[in-house]
């Protein structure tokens, strides 16, 4: 199957389609090769899958790794709905702090690539909603970092009011008080 890859309004964040074929069964889709990762210009190395599995009003992050496990991910929603968000944290970058987000659906095929230096997460818009995620390092809980989802200098406009939310993620800090990543 052919990966399809479009830009965003940030720089390396990128909408990967990879294909489905339908028919009277349902689907077939291709989800990973290194030669189709390869064919599309990734030179992203897979190290880690994460499944999370998440009620509507679920809100994941905004979460990101630092030096030396800063890590890239590629996200697909495989059931139910999400709206993904990537907010840049690479300093000296033109689009510093400014986010980007998409709704990802399990009856799609739209992916989101999220490149290191970026802070990311998404909401649930439905229940038993499952996101999987390609990641280019091991979860390294030394670097984790945080950023909150919530920041008016960020400003992400969330779809629907999260209403579940970690209390690690509620007291995440915000833009200014977070260094610059990568």
């Amino acid at each position: 199957m052919k990966v399809e890859v479009q830009s965003t309004e940030l720089d390396a964040v990128l909408e990967v389609r990879t294909g489905r074929v339908a028919d009277d069964r349902g689907f077939f889709a291709e989800t990973h090769s290194v030669e189709m990762w390869r064919q599309a210009g990734f030179e992203a190395e897979f190290v880690q899958d994460n499944l999370s599995k998440s009620r509507q009003g679920t809100l994941r992050g905004m979460h990101f790794q630092i030096a030396p496990h800063a890590m890239g991910k590629l996200v697909r929603c495989v059931q139910g709905a999400v709206f993904d968000v990537a907010v840049d944290l690479r300093a000296g970058s033109a689009t510093y702090g400014k986010w980007v987000g998409r709704e990802l659906t399990g009856d799609g095929d739209l992916c989101l690539w999220i490149p290191e230096g970026f802070a990311h997460g998404f909401l649930a818009l439905e229940d038993e909603t499952l996101v999987h995620y390609k990641c280019t390092d091991m979860h390294a809980p030394e670097t984790e970092r945080a950023l909150h989802y919530a920041d008016p200098d960020v400003g992400i406009e969330w779809p629907i009011e999260p209403s579940i939310v970690t209390q690690k993620d509620a007291e995440a800090p915000r833009l200014v008080d977070v260094e610059p990543s990568v």
